[in-house]
């Protein structure tokens, strides 16, 4: 098994609306591409940068899943985080393979 991680780090002005949309519009249309099988959003705590950091964390079973959702469907949504939240977050993404 897997995770796509997703480190966001968005800025004081926008988190609210941020955080609001992520649990209500973004994670769940991630959700529904059917690629993954689960997900979290944690806040990552004692971070020196400003703004607020947060890791979302999508699981899935096999790396077809993982290659199929970058393929067809990240390109769009990761455009939409970007048109609503331009220039007020930054985001890192990585894979990782669960070991136990």
């Amino acid at each position: 098994m897997y995770i796509y991680n997703v480190t966001v780090n968005v800025s004081d002005d926008v988190h609210t609306e941020w955080l609001k949309w992520m649990k209500e519009t973004h994670i769940p249309d991630v959700m529904k591409t059917g690629c993954f099988i689960d997900s979290q959003l944690v806040k990552v705590l004692y971070v020196e940068d400003e703004g607020h950091t947060y890791s979302v964390q999508y699981k899935f079973l096999e790396m077809l899943d993982i290659e199929k959702y970058q393929k067809e469907y990240a390109p769009g949504l990761q455009a939409e985080s970007k048109i609503k939240f331009e220039n007020k977050y930054t985001a890192f993404r990585t894979l990782l393979q669960i070991i136990d």
